[in-house]
């Protein structure tokens, strides 16, 4: 799936339209969590397996937890419920099968200087348990300078300031697009890191969208220790396109990626798989799983 296409599946979350002048700016700050010991339990991002979701959401949780599953990243949340359920009725759901949701993907608007809706989602997301909420995308109209890019990372410092008082971790998921100059910058590297505050945003790595962008996301995690304490595990075709591909099915070495885990920081890492060629999206999971099982 196309960028756009994720962009026009998300845009219910009301992602990236966000318009605050922040009263200051952070400045480069070191990590300081270097080291974090990786929880057990591989996770899943749902999103991967979203049109099963929007049929049969109790069935599919089902059998996403009788491939062995353990940990659940959302892509589901809208105006106060989660797949068209209270929060205390989806986490049930989990829990019953032995899952724990862990992260909740769910873009936020900050509108001026009214943080309200932020904190609407952010009661939501407290009442179901999560440990992360994580800004998924960018709108492209925003990506045109480095000062549209610094606002944005400012926003996120006060969205994360919002979240950690409701006892969440916030957090930013990036594609390939963070990657590319602007004015000379490279944004994820010269702006994002650097400018966002370690205690109120962390990042969930995409290692398969920073391959697709010609980085090396080791050389990242050594760049910026302790800043990723999210991993999306994916994999890429051997194709011209870069299609996305099963964990370790395709072409990017995972067993060397995991050696970096504690310098990361790394705490949770879910399998992502935003298409497939044929369409299987619950067989790709499971072929993930196992496979992950051996590399990890």
């Amino acid at each position: 799936m196309s960028p756009k296409n994720r962009r026009e599946f998300l845009k219910s979350s009301a992602m990236g339209a966000l318009g605050i002048a922040l009263l200051g700016r952070y400045g480069m700050t070191a990590c300081a969590q270097t080291g974090a010991a990786t929880k057990a339990g591989i996770g899943l991002q749902l999103y991967t397996i979203r049109d099963a979701m929007n049929k049969d959401v109790a069935g599919t949780l089902q059998k996403v937890a009788d491939i062995g599953y353990q940990h659940l990243e959302l892509a589901g949340y809208d105006n106060g419920q989660f797949y068209g359920h209270s929060p205390s009725e989806f986490k049930s759901m989990v829990s019953d099968l032995g899952m724990k949701i862990i992260s909740s993907h769910s873009g936020v608007e900050v509108k001026g200087v009214d943080t309200s809706n932020v904190e609407a989602m952010a009661e939501a997301h407290a009442e179901l348990g999560v440990e992360y909420c994580v800004q998924p995308w960018l709108v492209e109209e925003r990506r045109v300078s480095a000062d549209s890019y610094r606002q944005f990372v400012a926003e996120l410092n006060t969205i994360g300031e919002v979240m950690k008082s409701y006892g969440i971790r916030f957090a930013y998921h990036n594609h390939d697009f963070e990657f590319h100059k602007v004015e000379g910058l490279t944004p994820f590297t010269d702006i994002f890191l650097p400018e966002s505050d370690p205690s109120l945003l962390t990042f969930e790595l995409d290692n398969y969208w920073v391959k697709r962008a010609g980085f090396d996301p080791i050389e990242v995690m050594k760049q910026f220790p302790g800043r990723f304490e999210l991993w999306h595990i994916k994999d890429m075709e051997a194709s011209e396109d870069q299609f996305f591909a099963p964990v370790g099915e395709g072409i990017i070495n995972y067993k060397e990626i995991w050696k970096f885990k504690e310098l990361a920081g790394m705490k949770y890492f879910f399998v992502e798989q935003d298409a497939t060629r044929d369409g299987q999206a619950m067989q790709a999971i499971e072929t993930s799983f196992n496979n992950l099982k051996q590399i990890i």
